[in-house]
């Protein structure tokens, strides 16, 4: 069972809603919570952390956040097949350069990952 998400977690969802340019009404709406909400998340984003362990726990909670949206996505790819997807041939080719752009960053982000955290990820090794 899934429970709701810390407000850290939250908090990390409401900026990388607003980056998208979502609006705070459209974010409230989306995460089931008032505008005021969204508005004091917002808020307290813009103010840096007061403590390291605060800065810590923020960019953790920022990057397990980014971890499960790259996981969903990758999900989503894998049910739309857009390889076997019918499209014109230069949806095609944009499809192709973005998901081979993704995938180069991708590995360069696991190997960094991997360099930074040789014990942790010594089964997995290096993309390559």
């Amino acid at each position: 069972m899934t429970g709701s998400p810390t407000v850290d977690q939250r908090r990390a969802t409401v900026r990388q809603l607003a980056q998208t340019g979502a609006s705070n009404r459209q974010i409230a709406a989306q995460l089931n919570v008032s505008k005021d909400t969204v508005r004091r998340d917002l808020e307290a984003l813009d103010a840096p952390p007061e403590t390291p362990s605060a800065r810590i726990a923020q960019r953790a909670a920022q990057t397990h956040s980014a971890m499960r949206q790259l996981s969903a996505a990758g999900q989503a790819i894998d049910d739309a097949r857009p390889a076997y997807t019918m499209t014109d041939d230069a949806t095609a080719a944009r499809w192709c350069a973005e998901l081979r752009a993704t995938a180069a960053r991708l590995v360069a982000h696991a190997d960094a990952f991997a360099e930074y955290y040789p014990s942790a990820t010594s089964a997995t090794g290096r993309l390559t």
